[in-house]
């Protein structure tokens, strides 16, 4: 939940911080200043690195799926709506997360799941069905679909991440995940620094590449890899649909994004799908 609320925030933040810089320099910096700080400690704290060629490929998709698609197609998809959809859209994660560790573990999954999955599901086209009538500006379906091939390559990057985790442990994950994506953004940067006038560019702007930075890119992953970890992906991945609720919500307070009072329904019927997947 630590990281549920950390990344529901996220599309606030990325909004925040695409009014004032390029979205593609957004999704770019989220990652390259992350980088700056996960190398030198994985060096100084000399964290555990992948041993075998699975554990590599693991941490390949990891970086490629959390730390590069992601972060760019977020920043460019939230560019193009508004937080609120963007919020909404990140309610597939759960789904994409599910389904990607079925296939890595070689497992059925649960008519439990499946039937908590749908449940939450049905809160959530209520909520996007209610989010559509929204009077925001800015939004569009082209954005939303950028986000939703985010959300893909995310979940990809979660499953991977949390399976190299039980090898090599949480932090190593999340430190060596950044640093490979860091350097694989590093050489692009320089081609895309002139899209931002800097002298313009807020207090707002920063603190908004700041919070993505420590927060969406550090601390959430360091507790959404151990959650992962050390419970059943499946089940734990469906936390993910209390995500989109933080979301809007902080659209709302942060963004003056306007909320019908249907949501609470909504919201009723998510947690109750989470609470069925989750019951043991």
């Amino acid at each position: 939940m630590i990281a549920m609320v950390t990344w529901g925030a996220t599309p606030v933040a990325t909004k925040l911080g695409v009014a004032e810089i390029d979205p593609l320099v957004i999704g770019i910096l989220r990652t390259l200043l992350a980088a700056l700080i996960t190398a030198p400690l994985a060096l100084i704290l000399r964290v555990a690195r992948p041993g075998t060629g699975g554990d590599f490929l693991l941490l390949a998709a990891s970086s490629l799926g959390g730390f590069v698609g992601f972060p760019l197609l977020f920043s460019i998809g939230v560019g193009m709506t508004s937080a609120t959809h963007g919020a909404l859209v990140l309610a597939s994660l759960p789904v994409f997360t599910g389904l990607f560790a079925a296939l890595a573990e070689k497992r059925r999954l649960a008519l439990r799941w499946w039937l908590g999955c749908s449940i939450a599901m049905a809160g959530e086209v209520l909520l996007i069905g209610f989010g559509f009538g929204f009077e925001d500006t800015g939004a569009s379906i082209t954005g939303d679909l950028i986000i939703l091939v985010s959300c893909g390559a995310a979940s990809l990057g979660y499953v991977a991440g949390g399976r190299l985790s039980r090898s090599i442990g949480t932090w190593p994950t999340t430190l060596w995940g950044i640093t490979c994506g860091g350097l694989l953004l590093a050489p692009v940067l320089p081609f895309v620094l002139s899209r931002v006038a800097w002298e313009s560019v807020g207090a707002t702007g920063f603190l908004a590449v700041a919070y993505l930075v420590l927060l969406s890119s550090i601390l959430a992953y360091v507790a959404w890899y151990w959650a992962l970890s050390r419970g059943d992906m499946a089940r734990v991945g469906a936390l993910q649909f209390t995500q989109p609720i933080v979301g809007v919500a902080l659209a709302a307070l942060v963004l003056s994004e306007p909320i019908n009072p249907p949501l609470a329904l909504a919201a009723a019927g998510i947690l109750l799908g989470v609470w069925i997947v989750q019951k043991k």
